[in-house]
């Protein structure tokens, strides 16, 4: 058994008994400007509650209609806010990460005071995506194991100093830095 209702040009049938719905277009408006007319408001208010900043609501706002855009069928959406919110919450996840990276790099510039380095800024932007491609290649790596690698390739510190900074045996130190290496050339070859 199922209902079936007309928002707009677009029909939407609901099955009574699991709840799913399904949606088809009927004129020249897409299922995306419908949903973006239905719920647009409600999440740039949920991002700026969230964000405590208009503009940074605007942007992440129009990312995630850019992002369910690029997804391309949504026509199996259950949930629409909690989709959104779903999506919304990985762009501001990957903004935070990307503004820590920044600061980072920032930092590190900031300390580095001679004359011979290029303060352009398409190097800032290169340094910047650099650090933005290592950070996606140890996206679900374990926290431990990614600060093992990390002290031991940008700190330059032997193992037995890390061993000591993270209170773990020497062993365990190889071990991570083996997994994450395991890791990133698992997430290489994915890419390539």
């Amino acid at each position: 058994m199922s209902e079936e209702w007309q928002l707009s040009n677009i029909s939407i049938q609901r099955d009574l008994q699991t709840g799913a719905m399904s949606t088809a277009v009927l004129g020249g408006e897409s299922l995306i400007t419908e949903l973006y007319r239905a719920h647009n408001v409600w999440l740039f208010g949920w991002l700026r509650k969230k964000l405590g900043c208009g503009s940074d609501a605007e942007d992440l706002t129009h990312d995630t209609f850019c992002r369910i855009m690029q997804k391309g069928d949504i026509g199996d959406i259950h949930e629409p806010r909690a989709y959104l919110t779903t999506t919304a919450t990985r762009l501001m996840i990957d903004l935070v990460r990307r503004r820590n990276i920044e600061q980072v790099y920032l930092e590190a510039l900031a300390l580095v005071q001679t004359e011979a380095y290029d303060h352009s800024p398409e190097h800032y932007r290169e340094a910047v995506e650099t650090l933005n491609a290592i950070a996606q290649m140890l996206e679900g790596v374990p926290e431990k194991a990614r600060r093992a690698f990390l002290l031991s390739r940008l700190e330059n510190m032997a193992y037995a100093e890390i061993a000591m900074s993270m209170n773990i045996s020497v062993s365990m130190v190889k071990k991570y830095i083996a997994q994450v290496m395991v890791h990133c050339c698992m997430a290489s070859y994915a890419q390539s």
